[in-house]
């Protein structure tokens, strides 16, 4: 049984020789590039510097060899931009603060703050206010909120749409490369598209943007979630309506070449309960969720994938209403998991 038939047996919820592994194929299934080189080390692979596949949380790269000592089952596909607005590309090596030497893409262009933190640039432009922070004594980027000064009376869904729009005939030509690369691969290839997540804190403030608009500060969004319901709405339509029609393109050009599409990292739960009640999410969320899901499983073989951090539990069976495949809750310490 190959490494793809492995993964869609288990989700059709059939009995399998062995559990279906998948590491670095999301950025929420990731490693970080410390813990990737160690692994490398530990299994006597050549010593050289690992790329770093999603710099925001500086996840390491899994390339051939090491993902097939480890038995890894998937192989990603991802956006040709990463969560600081560039692409993955024309590598260059970076000492890190802790000491690694690693590969990062050429527009992965930091200064440093009077604390020694690093400073990281929306799609690589140091003229552009910073976006995200790294600690002098962290291992990863913590997203700067840039929210504007904003009139209640003036937020309009628009503002935080800026980021999503119908897909060009440029990026369907990219994910056209991408899905060509990966033609006859034996693993299951898990897909992010990009422009499904509802929410997604980590998105929210745009840190891929050099001047994003409308409700960016994450107290302010979590807060609208129950102050501005009608807006949220407003945006989450507008959202799955471009999402559904990009997913059409992309399903154009991409057949059954894709087996699961990782559709959502919004985080709903934190260390001991939710950030929102049953209610509150089959009403504000589950719709929306349920219409992407729902055009996937009625015109593709796709399956879908949702991310979640926290405790989530009371969650799982409204997770499931609105028709996700495979739920990645990873905080098993948070309460009730």
């Amino acid at each position: 049984m190959t490494s793809k038939e492995l993964i869609q047996q288990a989700l059709l919820h059939r009995e399998t020789n062995q559990i279906p592994v998948d590491f670095g194929a999301t950025s929420v299934t990731g490693i970080h590039v410390k813990v990737v080189e160690q692994l490398r080390t530990y299994f006597g692979l050549e010593k050289k510097p690992v790329k770093v596949s999603e710099p925001y949380q500086m996840l390491g790269e899994f390339d051939e060899e090491l993902a097939r000592i480890m038995g890894i089952d998937t192989v990603g596909l991802t956006p040709r931009n990463n969560m600081f607005g560039f692409p993955n590309e024309n590598w260059k090596e970076f000492l890190t603060p802790w000491g690694q030497i690693v590969l990062v893409p050429e527009k992965f262009i930091t200064t440093s703050d009077q604390d020694g933190a690093l400073l990281m640039y929306p799609e690589g432009d140091r003229n552009a206010p910073p976006s995200a922070r790294m600690p002098r004594d962290s291992f990863f980027f913590d997203t700067i909120v840039r929210q504007e000064p904003f009139r209640e009376e003036e937020l309009t869904p628009e503002a935080n749409l800026e980021e999503f729009g119908f897909i060009t005939n440029e990026e369907l030509n990219y994910w056209k490369k991408q899905i060509e690369k990966i033609a006859g691969t034996d693993k299951a290839v898990v897909a992010n598209f990009g422009g499904t997540a509802l929410g997604d804190i980590a998105l929210v403030p745009a840190p891929f943007m050099k001047y994003p608009k409308g409700i960016r500060d994450i107290t302010e969004w979590y807060m609208s979630t129950i102050m501005r319901q009608d807006l949220v709405r407003a945006i989450f339509d507008r959202q799955t309506e471009i999402a559904v029609e990009n997913l059409k393109r992309i399903h154009a050009i991409a057949g059954n070449a894709i087996d699961v599409v990782f559709l959502c990292g919004t985080d709903f739960g934190t260390q001991d309960s939710q950030f929102c009640d049953v209610d509150t999410f089959r009403s504000l969320w589950l719709p929306y969720y349920k219409r992407m899901n729902d055009w996937i499983h009625q015109n593709t073989r796709w399956k879908t994938f949702k991310h979640s951090c926290g405790s989530v539990r009371p969650l799982i069976r409204s997770f499931i209403d609105a028709g996700f495949d495979i739920l990645n809750p990873v905080q098993i310490n948070a309460a009730g998991m």
